[in-house]
């Protein structure tokens, strides 16, 4: 199966065998490398043959990778091939010049052979535990697409600066129905609006993880199916989803669960949180990243995330503000259905729709995305409500269901808690995408299945609640994990 929605910033498609992970190129590359190492193990008369043919595809296919960018999943390989040449070559050489031919003993040369295998099977590993990662098609019968808006809110002074003249800013990204593109039409990319912008913001994500920059570089590469600035679908209103990151998140982290929601006719409004945010690139040029830090007290770190949600749902209030703004001059005018808006987050960010959906009545639903309930849980929810968690292990916090069960059992409508087996924490994400699939990390459900899943139970929550569709959601959501129903409380 070939699919192409990785490219270079130049707009350069590159193919990707799905399964692999790999361009076609790199698997010339590779295959050539592993011809190099092993010709020294075939027999005298295959030996040459194989030798020149695994170099010239070598050469070729990297010199060819040179000039659309070498990852540096491929630079172990490469070196692998490298440190074989010479042996390989050497006894070819030789015969040529009518030199005798001196080859190693086979239990000399064997720790070396398999040094360079080493090399070359650490280098496939690695592309295959981080590659660009490939959106999943969105499913629904519109195209999508995206534009970035940036928002000052001049009530709200800035919490996170001493300027008292400094006032809340939020960017926003809508992902949206849209008529359809040419083929040829470029497509957005990922984590940000240029290339540019994508490097500065996974480069913040892997400091906020910990981990080497350079490891998150494919990501870079992803382009989406969505085309920036597309005309809007011509015909229809659409209900709204404003959607919060998790903490140190980005409002692209959930980019083929918004990509698909849009293909079904809802606009998604997703939210970077200045100072909270990974990396926030503004209009104007500057890069805000976070400082919300732990503190590494227990209670304390509570006290500092109760007031980070509540601040994240002044944005969320802020943002369907200027989204009601919009739909009264704008492209998308007539096409937002401000009475039908649901406030979604993972993480701390659904800490921060369960907090502006009992805050602020224009809120028709709510969806958590694995988010422990920050900050007061009165008043109590009276709309309903979807809360995602990952599978249940010892390692999880003992504080964390007891919690949300609280607030679910509070409300005053119907909510659902779906535990999605295989799940982990950044299932919830566009994360097993494009990090390794280990099962702490990632989940075990694979690349393919994370995203449908999730999305697929969204898709039936929101058309139950925001259209009104006739379908049994209990028995819909229960296909996909283990669902737990909270009838609201009638005696309250």
């Amino acid at each position: 199966m070939w699919s192409s929605p990785p490219g270079a910033d130049d707009g350069r498609v590159t193919e990707i065998i799905t399964g692999l992970d790999l361009s076609l190129l790199e698997i010339l590359a590779l295959l050539g490398a592993i011809a190099l190492v092993m010709a020294r193990w075939l027999p005298p008369a295959a030996r040459s043959r194989a030798t020149i043919t695994a170099g010239a595809v070598l050469v070729a296919s990297a010199i060819a990778l040179t000039a659309t960018g070498i990852r540096w999943q491929m630079l172990p390989v490469l070196a692998g091939a490298v440190l074989a040449a010479p042996f390989a070559f050497s006894p070819l050489l030789r015969r040529r010049t009518g030199r005798p031919v001196r080859r190693a003993r086979w239990w000399l040369a064997l720790p070396g052979s398999m040094a360079c295998a080493g090399l070359i099977a650490a280098g496939a590993v690695a592309a295959c535990a981080f590659p660009v990662p490939v959106f999943p098609a969105p499913t629904g019968s519109f195209a999508v697409g995206t534009r970035v808006l940036q928002w000052t809110d001049p009530l709200r002074p800035e919490t996170f600066t001493a300027d008292p003249l400094d006032r809340r800013t939020v960017v926003v990204q809508l992902w949206y129905p849209a008529q359809d593109s040419p083929i040829d039409t470029p497509r957005a990319p990922y984590l940000g609006r240029t290339g540019d912008e994508a490097r500065t913001v996974s480069e913040a994500l892997a400091r906020a993880t910990g981990l080497p920059g350079f490891l998150l570089d494919d990501v870079t590469r992803a382009r989406t199916h969505s085309v920036f600035g597309a005309p809007v679908a011509r015909e229809g209103r659409f209900p709204i989803v404003l959607f919060s990151p998790g903490s140190s998140g980005v409002r692209t982290q959930n980019t083929a669960w918004a990509e698909e929601l849009a293909s079904h006719g809802y606009v998604v409004a997703a939210l970077d949180h200045p100072y909270d945010s990974a990396a926030v690139v503004l209009a104007d040029g500057r890069t805000i990243t976070t400082e919300t830090v732990s503190s590494g007290d227990r209670g304390k770190d509570e006290e500092l995330a109760a007031g980070w949600t509540a601040v994240r749902a002044a944005d969320l209030s802020f943002v369907l503000s200027r989204l009601a703004d919009l739909d009264r001059a704008d492209p998308l005018t007539g096409r937002l259905d401000t009475g039908r808006v649901a406030a979604a987050g993972h993480s701390l960010g659904g800490a921060a729709a369960l907090q502006a959906v009992r805050q602020d009545r224009r809120f028709t639903a709510v969806i958590d995305l694995d988010g422990y309930p920050h900050g007061p849980v009165s008043p109590a929810l009276d709309r309903p409500a979807l809360a995602f968690t990952q599978a249940i292990t010892p390692d999880t916090d003992p504080r964390y269901l007891p919690r949300l069960s609280e607030v679910l059992e509070r409300g005053t409508a119907t909510s659902y808690r779906l535990t999605i087996p295989g799940a982990a924490h950044l299932t919830f994400t566009d994360g097993p995408l494009y990090l390794p699939p280990v099962p702490s990390i990632a989940g075990s459900l694979g690349r393919t299945e994370s995203p449908r899943v999730v999305t697929a139970a969204t898709l039936a929550f929101l058309d139950a609640v925001l259209r009104e569709t006739s379908a049994d959601l209990p028995s819909v959501l229960d296909a996909y994990g283990d669902l737990s129903v909270h009838h609201p409380d009638t005696t309250r």
